[in-house]
């Protein structure tokens, strides 16, 4: 019995080894066949990573670049290298800059390039500072009740006291210009 027990077991181990070679046989069919494609496949995740790494190093570098031009603005306002640096590497950051500026200065032309910038916030912010500045009525959708108080004021001015009036009713009770609206509706009754 004990030599048909190692015959069995013999048998179990060849056909263990028989199975275990046709896998790879398989598995070496299945590689000659898609060579081409597993090594593109390698090569294509490779040249991934390795091209994420490197652009996000040049956006960083980007950025370092212009905070410092930035910082060196803030100091010396007249400074165009840092400027233009600012400009090219971090053109969100200029329009800011430059509308800071403006504010500061009043300076009507700079606002009316800056009413056409990409940045929508600072294109509102410079329509509805520029529309102040020139004394005209405005649109602003992150100022808009203040855009009211403005235009009412205007109205106020031009006489047009009902108008007013029902331009201050637009804004809510529960604004923080609430009050001044109605200082102003108050005082347009007393002025009439």
């Amino acid at each position: 019995m004990s030599i048909q027990e190692t015959i069995n077991e013999a048998k179990k181990e060849l056909s263990n080894d028989e199975q275990m070679l046709a896998s790879a046989f398989k598995l070496e069919k299945f590689y000659k066949k898609h060579k081409i494609k597993l090594f593109s496949v390698v090569a294509i995740t490779a040249f991934y990573f390795v091209g994420t790494t490197i652009i996000d190093n040049l956006a960083e570098k980007k950025l370092i670049t212009a905070n410092s031009a930035y910082l060196t603005l803030t100091n010396d306002s007249s400074n165009k290298t840092a400027l233009e640096t600012l400009k090219i590497n971090n053109p969100a950051l200029f329009d800011l800059y430059s509308y800071q500026e403006a504010i500061k200065t009043s300076n009507l032309s700079q606002l009316k390039v800056l009413r056409q910038s990409n940045n929508k916030i600072i294109a509102d912010l410079s329509t509805y500072h520029l529309a102040v500045l020139e004394g005209k009525p405005v649109e602003s959708e992150l100022y808009n009740e203040l855009a009211i108080i403005n235009n009412a004021s205007l109205l106020i001015k031009d006489g047009k006291i009902e108008e007013a009036k029902n331009e201050l009713d637009l804004i809510d009770d529960n604004s923080p210009v609430y009050n001044i609206s109605k200082m102003m509706k108050h005082y347009s009754i007393k002025g009439q």
